[in-house]
C-alpha cells in the first residue's frame, strides 16, 4: 500500500513535466526518419545518398506530439460545444 502511495507522486511529476514538454515545444523529431525528413539509404557502391521524402511527417521531419494532439482536440471539442 504504502509503494502505491510514493509511487504516485512521480507520476504526477512525469505527467507535468511531459505537459510543460508539449506547451514549450508542441514539435518533437519523426520517429521514422529520425528528423531528416527523408530516409537515409546506401547506394550500390556503400555510400549513404537521401532517399525519398517521409511520408509519415511529408518531408518536414517535424511531427506533433501525442500530448499536445490530445490538447488541440480537447480545445477544440470545448470551443466547438460552447458557441
Amino acid at each position: 500500500m504504502s509503494s502505491a502511495l510514493s509511487a504516485i507522486p512521480a507520476v504526477l511529476i512525469v505527467a507535468l513535466g511531459y505537459a510543460a514538454l508539449c506547451a514549450a515545444s508542441p514539435f518533437g523529431n519523426c520517429r521514422k526518419c529520425r528528423g531528416f525528413g527523408f530516409k537515409v539509404k546506401k547506394n550500390r557502391h556503400g555510400r549513404i545518398t537521401r532517399g525519398r521524402d517521409c511520408r509519415r511527417c511529408d518531408g518536414h521531419g517535424k511531427r506533433i506530439r501525442v500530448g499536445r494532439h490530445l490538447y488541440n482536440a480537447a480545445v477544440r471539442v470545448h470551443r466547438d460545444g460552447t458557441r
